[in-house]
């Protein structure tokens, strides 16, 4: 009888407790909340008056919910409440490394110590407890939020004891400038202790106050202190000053900050754009096209008419459009201009441009200040582009050298002159795979380079050019054919693929002198050695035997024979140095461009033009001749950036008309090397 009773009554017992358990449940989870809630508000009251513990309370639920829309307030909070703490805390939310405790609520910074998590206070910052994770929540803030997190924390920084983590924050300004910056750079300006950063401060400050001070007089100021500066930051900041919006109105207005105003049809503002505009502000129907009149009008054909015209009578526009305006009043069609309204229409309206800056002496300095930078701009592209002509000047000048010297020397057209440019640049590179060191290597692999070279243009007068003296033909073919053979050969030994050459590290980088004017070490150092063999070669020239011998040889060989001077044996010197002298050029080319079995018939063509213009023979020639081809390229280029291949046929046919007027080249020799 019990056994039967228990169940029965459990039942009983199941069906009247159940429903109060969850109360029960539920009303001791709301206690135990409201208990750790008062349990923290009685520690923030407890908390000193210099702890941020009650501001991180205060805004608990923004940072728990962490959404950039809504956190910028918490954030705030903890940026202007000017305590010591507001940095740490801000750093480690960014990191996150701050974790909340779920007994009270309050906000730590939690570091693991094996599998536990050590709580560090905000206010002291010593390990208040050591819990397991499942006591605390961790935050986490997406990348929005840690944005603005770093905002806020340039205010810290600017003032920070580190100068690197004032540089920091100079470059979190430079990119991303707010008007919640302008008061704490101006405020670090004065203890600033470091030059450098103090300008650069001086300068943000300058450039902020253009940007966001409310006093027309200050933004004036600093807009006329920075007049005439070509730096790019400067620009980018007067430039959204001046910027222009193209609007409409019935009548010109006097509030906007009008910059100009526009007829169309003219300034550069067609009719077709001037009506488009009208209808993308609503003030103009949208344009009807004949094809979707066409289109209108087939569709609305009821009874043999449309709108009330038959159809045998729409042969014409007026009567197509009196179709259409008949069911646009039928609400059958939307309202729409033809192509003969749009000047009636747009003659109702006045265009204009406005500035985006709506006051106007700002604009007016803006202006002054953009015009006098752009005079210097003008004038630092000029010095950049000069420095550019030099530079590759310098290049053709190594490269044409060495055949400048054999082809006036000997006559004889080495068209695998590119071939030695390339080896020298092979050389140089199976240097550093011995030689790690690239300081070292570059210093071994020249002279190796001019030997490797001299050895291989010794090597091929003696088996091919002296065969072929006096008939120029068989020795550009000849020469052609070996500058193939080369050039495979390089493919089998080194394969396809480019090369590195790598430069020393004191070679990287560049000197620049603003944002307009630059250039790389390397291009200097190239620069420079071209000034040292033009000095090395006039020195050989002018100084030494073998000089006065080539000489000698070049304008008169006979008469050279005849005073003891062996010809043969000066052609292969002179031939064997041209082509050292293309293995070093090759070595110095190479720190810059691909190096491949290619490599040479990149400068070949610049070579021989070189050559020809400056006047064959003649180290002065060949110099002039370099820095005409260099600037002439660059000067072309500049007017056509975007087609270098165009740019080097308008220099090939600039040569052509050249050598008609000076056929000799700039410096003309007499003898054999100008062909008498």
């Amino acid at each position: 009888m019990i056994k039967r009773i228990l169940p029965a009554l459990a039942l009983v017992l199941g069906l009247v407790i159940a429903p109060i358990l969850p109360t029960h449940v539920a009303q001791a989870q709301e206690q135990a909340q409201e208990q750790a809630q008062e349990q923290a508000q009685e520690q923030d009251q407890a908390a000193p008056a210099d702890s941020i513990r009650p501001i991180l309370s205060e805004n608990a639920a923004l940072i728990i919910e962490s959404s950039r829309r809504t956190i910028q307030p918490a954030i705030d909070a903890i940026a202007a409440s000017g305590l010591p703490q507001a940095p740490f805390v801000l750093v480690t939310w960014a990191d996150r490394d701050m974790w909340q405790r779920k007994s009270d609520g309050l906000f730590f910074k939690a570091v693991k110590n094996a599998k536990q998590y050590d709580l560090i206070d905000f206010d002291t910052g010593e390990i208040v407890a050591t819990v397991d994770k499942d006591a605390i929540d961790q935050l986490k803030p997406n990348s929005g939020i840690r944005a603005e997190i770093a905002v806020a924390l340039v205010k810290f920084q600017l003032s920070d004891p580190d100068p690197a983590k004032r540089a920091e924050a100079l470059d979190a300004i430079e990119r991303n400038g707010e008007k919640s910056h302008l008061a704490p750079l101006r405020a670090s300006i004065e203890t600033e202790q470091d030059a450098a950063l103090k300008a650069r401060k001086q300068h943000l400050e300058t450039l902020l106050t253009i940007r966001f001070d409310a006093d027309t007089d200050t933004r004036i100021a600093a807009i006329e202190k920075v007049a005439g500066d070509t730096g790019v930051d400067v620009r980018a900041t007067l430039n959204p000053l001046v910027a222009t919006t193209l609007k409409a109105a019935r009548t010109l207005p006097d509030a906007p900050n009008v910059a100009r105003e526009i007829k169309p049809g003219f300034d550069l503002l067609s009719r077709e754009d001037a009506y488009q505009l009208l209808v993308n502000e609503g003030l103009a129907p949208r344009l009807l096209n004949d094809r979707d009149l066409r289109d209108t009008l087939t569709a609305n054909i009821t009874d043999g008419a449309v709108g009330g015209v038959p159809v045998a009578d729409l042969g014409t526009n007026a009567a197509r459009n009196r179709a259409y305006d008949a069911l646009v009043a039928a609400g059958q069609a939307d309202a729409a201009a033809t192509t003969d309204e749009i000047d009636e229409i747009i003659d109702d309206f006045t265009f204009y441009e406005t500035y985006s800056e709506p006051n106007s002496e700002v604009t007016q300095a803006a202006n002054a200040a953009l015009h006098k930078s752009a005079l210097k701009v003008g004038l630092m592209q000029f010095l950049d582009l000069s420095l550019d002509a030099l530079s590759l000047g310098s290049i053709y000048f190594l490269a044409a050298i060495g055949l400048a010297i054999t082809f006036g020397v000997m006559g004889v057209i080495n068209m695998a002159h590119g071939e030695f440019i390339m080896m020298g640049a092979y050389t140089g590179y199976v240097v550093q795979l011995f030689i790690p060191n690239y300081t070292v290597s570059i210093l071994v692999a020249i002279p190796l380079a001019f030997a490797v070279t001299f050895a291989a243009g010794v090597a091929m007068e003696r088996l091919v050019i002296r065969w072929l003296y006096s008939r120029p033909l068989e020795t550009l073919l000849a020469t052609f054919g070996i500058s193939i053979a080369l050039q495979q050969l390089a493919k089998n030994i080194f394969g396809t693929q480019a090369r590195p050459l790598t430069s020393p590290a004191w070679l990287d980088g560049g000197l620049v002198i603003n944002d307009v004017v630059g250039i790389s070490y390397i291009r200097i150092a190239i620069f420079v050695l071209a000034l040292i063999f033009l000095c090395l070669f006039l020195f050989i020239m002018k100084k030494t035997r073998l000089g006065l011998e080539t000489r000698a040889v070049t304008q008169n060989p006979k008469m050279a024979a005849s005073m003891g001077i062996n010809p043969e044996y000066v052609n292969m010197l002179t031939f064997g140095l041209g082509s050292g002298i293309a293995g070093i050029a090759g070595v110095a080319i190479g720190l810059y461009a691909k190096v491949t079995s290619e490599l040479g018939q990149d400068y070949i063509v610049q070579s021989f033009m070189t050559v020809v213009v400056g006047g064959v023979g003649n180290i002065w020639g060949t110099l002039f001749g370099a820095l005409m081809i260099g600037s002439l390229q660059k000067g072309i280029e500049w007017f056509n950036p975007s087609n270098t291949l165009a740019a080097q046929t308008y220099m090939i046919i600039f040569i052509i008309i050249f050598i008609q007027f000076r056929p000799r080249g700039i410096i003309a020799l007499k003898g054999r090397a100008a062909g008498d």
